[in-house]
């Protein structure tokens, strides 16, 4: 292989796993505020969502 395919598969790797954190990241805050919501909701009148 080309050194410059081991560099762009390094780099491609390394950029999946970094997206990987983040979406992983962004779906326990949104579990957290889903949480929040479902207990803070009937005590704050609000209505829920089903």
């Amino acid at each position: 292989m080309d050194i410059v395919a081991i560099v762009m598969v390094a780099l491609g790797l390394y950029l999946a796993f970094k997206l990987v954190g983040f979406l992983l990241k962004s779906a326990m805050w949104l579990l957290v505020l889903a949480g929040l919501y479902y207990l803070i909701a009937p005590l704050a009148g609000w209505p829920m969502p089903w």
